[in-house]
């Protein structure tokens, strides 16, 4: 799983983990996205050690919700992940010698910090509730369905 689609990819995990009364097993939520067991278990780790996911070994075992979803943000789950790097562009040499460089450099800066305080803000703002609130209501509408065997 490539770091930059972890928190979608988990988002969308949590979403169908809320909507189900059983644990998901590592091996069913790596079918879910398209990758292997043992990542889903690095991945989901930084979540139980945040509290947001309990695990259970053994037969009838797996991965449960442990928290309330009005209480957890995308900015939570961002941070439990490790809190990858928002943008992976930036600038080119830290203390160059050429003046443009410098400028280039310097508004690429500013224009990046605004950007990550505004996403991490939005970040902050949108809960595991909200999100599951707007899928309930795409279904209703008839538009999608929740399906634990897919990938999107």
């Amino acid at each position: 799983m490539r770091p930059d689609s972890r928190l979608s990819r988990m988002l969308h995990v949590l979403l169908h983990m809320s909507r189900q009364d059983q644990p998901y097993t590592s091996e069913q939520i790596a079918a879910m996205l398209n990758t292997n067991a043992a990542v889903v278990r690095r991945t989901m780790a930084g979540l139980r050690r945040a509290g947001y996911v309990h695990s259970e070994k053994g037969h009838g075992g797996g991965w449960t919700l442990a928290c309330e979803l009005e209480r957890v943000t995308l900015l939570d789950i961002h941070t439990a992940l490790g809190g990858p790097k928002i943008f992976a562009i930036g600038t080119g040499d830290d203390n160059p010698s050429c003046a443009v460089e410098q400028v280039v450099n310097a508004a690429l800066k500013d224009a990046l910090q605004t950007a990550e305080a505004l996403l991490i803000q939005r970040l902050g703002s949108v809960s595991l509730a909200s999100l599951a609130r707007d899928f309930d209501g795409r279904c209703r509408q008839g538009r999608h369905q929740a399906t634990a065997g897919h990938h999107d």
